[in-house]
């Protein structure tokens, strides 16, 4: 009998604990939902319009797929700052700080007047998916845009 309590708190925090990682903020992203799972390769987003010759966001999104390393990549580019977020692959995992100075090394080398903020962290890919979902689905003007990527940006800062 007195085990019955502390089954009931378990399955209270199980259940509550699911509850919380399936938060939605009413919106539907398909895509996303499967990002963890398989390769989504989301094209890059512009909140800065350019050319796509002369964009920044399709060569690093370029230069990024080609490294042995990172099997998908998503690049947001804004006015000041671009976000390189990317998905190591498993065996290679244990590399995944040494991959993310590399790859930051390399990006401020070969692009000097730009800000980069590289994650390898699944939240921060996650997020940047949902808002080229949200952009390609007109649920999202270009200032909303800009609040999520600066969003996106406090999220990254605040984990490191």
């Amino acid at each position: 009998m007195r085990n019955k309590p502390s089954k009931i708190i378990i399955s209270a925090f199980f259940f509550l604990a699911l509850s919380a990682c399936s938060y939605d903020d009413g919106q539907e992203h398909k895509e996303s939902d499967s990002a963890l799972l398989k390769r989504t390769s989301p094209p890059p987003i512009e909140l800065k319009q350019r050319d796509e010759d002369e964009s920044v966001a399709f060569q690093v999104k370029k230069e990024v797929s080609n490294i042995d390393e990172i099997y998908d990549v998503a690049v947001v580019e804004g006015d000041k700052k671009i976000i390189v977020a990317y998905k190591v692959k498993h065996m290679k995992r244990f590399r995944m700080k040494k991959i993310e100075r590399e790859l930051t090394k390399k990006l401020k080398k070969e692009y000097p007047d730009e800000k980069f903020i590289v994650s390898s962290d699944y939240k921060i890919f996650l997020e940047a998916v949902r808002l080229k979902e949200d952009l390609d689905g007109d649920n999202l003007s270009n200032a909303e845009a800009k609040k999520r990527f600066k969003k996106i940006i406090r999220l990254k800062e605040e984990m490191t």
